[in-house]
């Protein structure tokens, strides 16, 4: 079965958006080194996993890039959970709709040859944590204080550490495994 990995950047305060929802802040910390690991998580996946926010946000800027994170960003399938697009015009996109548990759970039953990697927007990456399907979660925090936004946690939760890398720009990468949502 394919692992489901959630990459989200982080501020130190536990944001992944601020409240006007500006991503500017994701510039602070930034290396050639955090910028390396992240074209690396995201072109070893075998498919891209979004919510349709982040679709509309994505289609608009990948295709047009040339960037590092362009190739990855075109070439590799994208998923879009939603049950109000109809069409998706970014190559290599299909839309899944219905009960994304059930969608995700068939996702990781049918793919091979890397992992699904989940792009949040935060309510969608809120979903699959809620799900209990997340493998894995990569965190790269951010040496930044947001003070308000949006929060990915918002219930107890137990995971594994397995791995951090500091970041020469001052940025740290905290990978770890599991989703045990804590009993309340």
């Amino acid at each position: 079965m394919t692992a489901l990995v959630l990459k989200m950047s982080v501020s130190l305060d536990g944001y992944v958006a601020p409240e006007d929802g500006s991503p500017d802040w994701i510039a602070a910390g930034g290396s050639d080194d955090a910028l390396d690991w992240t074209v690396e998580t995201v072109s070893n996946a075998c498919a891209h996993l979004m919510g349709a926010t982040s679709y509309a946000v994505m289609a608009a800027h990948w295709p047009g890039d040339s960037g590092p994170f362009a190739k990855p960003m075109n070439e590799i399938p994208k998923v879009v959970f939603s049950n109000t697009l109809t069409s998706a015009d970014w190559d290599r996109t299909t839309i899944s709709a219905g009960e994304l548990g059930e969608s995700v759970r068939r996702l990781k039953e049918e793919r091979s040859g890397g992992y699904l990697l989940a792009h949040g927007g935060a309510r969608f990456a809120r979903s699959l944590v809620a799900s209990g399907l997340i493998d894995e979660y990569r965190l790269l925090v951010h040496p930044v204080v947001l003070g308000a936004g949006e929060r990915l946690f918002l219930s107890p939760l137990t995971v594994e550490p397995s791995k951090t890398t500091v970041f020469s720009g001052g940025a740290v990468a905290h990978v770890f495994r599991g989703n045990h949502p804590q009993a309340g």
